[in-house]
């Protein structure tokens, strides 16, 4: 396995999402995808990147001397380095999540890790690339999102949230498309179901410019 991923950026900001939102974090985020979700936010992920040595990640982690790091992209678990990444952080001391686009197996992290696992509703146009063995890994400290587009989305999510009753697992976010979906629809609509997920929007679109990047 190499000592280096390929890594399009490192930076310290306010984590935007998660049940973690508000708070600070490091974010590692690591270059490819293969996944081409509709409302994707981070096309400049998919290819370019530096390789960057693991030690030199974990050197410019310590830089902001912040105790939560979360690993995103891309998607971080196409580079098999990753759980090597993951077990060096947690060694040093950190918090660690793992964004994960949902069709990865999940088994390959290290105990410890948090999983945030976003799973792709019809309206991304990758929702047959899900991998449902994920919702049976989930466990204490891992987190589940999905991503609205329209009302088709969230019949498709809430069904899926219904049938394994997630929101008794682990903590639920249904998140509208940026100038896309109107939040307060989704409110509306998650009140009248009763539904026992958390409504997330992008905090970090709200504090800075909705396109910035290492923020």
């Amino acid at each position: 396995m190499s000592d280096t991923l390929k890594v399009t950026e490192i930076f310290h900001s306010i984590q935007g999402e998660s049940t973690r939102a508000g708070e600070r974090c490091v974010f590692v985020r690591l270059t490819a995808c293969d996944l081409r979700c509709r409302w994707c936010d981070t096309e400049y992920a998919f290819t370019g990147g530096s390789p960057v040595a693991m030690d030199d990640i974990l050197r410019r982690v310590d830089e902001y001397e912040c105790p939560l790091v979360e690993i995103t992209g891309g998607e971080p678990l196409l580079q098999p380095g990753t759980p090597e990444l993951c077990r060096r952080l947690l060694a040093a001391g950190y918090e660690v999540l793992v964004e994960t686009g949902g069709h990865r197996d999940t088994s390959v992290l290290p105990e410890g890790v948090s999983v945030i696992l976003d799973m792709k509703c019809p309206g991304s146009g990758e929702s047959d690339r899900n991998d449902y063995g994920n919702l049976d890994r989930l466990k204490a400290g891992d987190e589940v999102k999905f991503v609205i587009a329209d009302r088709d989305d969230y019949e498709w999510a809430r069904d899926r949230v219904r049938e394994r009753d997630l929101t008794a697992i682990v903590p639920v976010h249904f998140s509208p498309v940026f100038g896309e979906m109107d939040p307060r629809e989704l409110a509306e609509w998650i009140l009248a179901d009763r539904l026992g997920v958390r409504l997330q929007l992008q905090l970090h679109k709200h504090v800075w410019e909705p396109d910035a990047r290492g923020v």
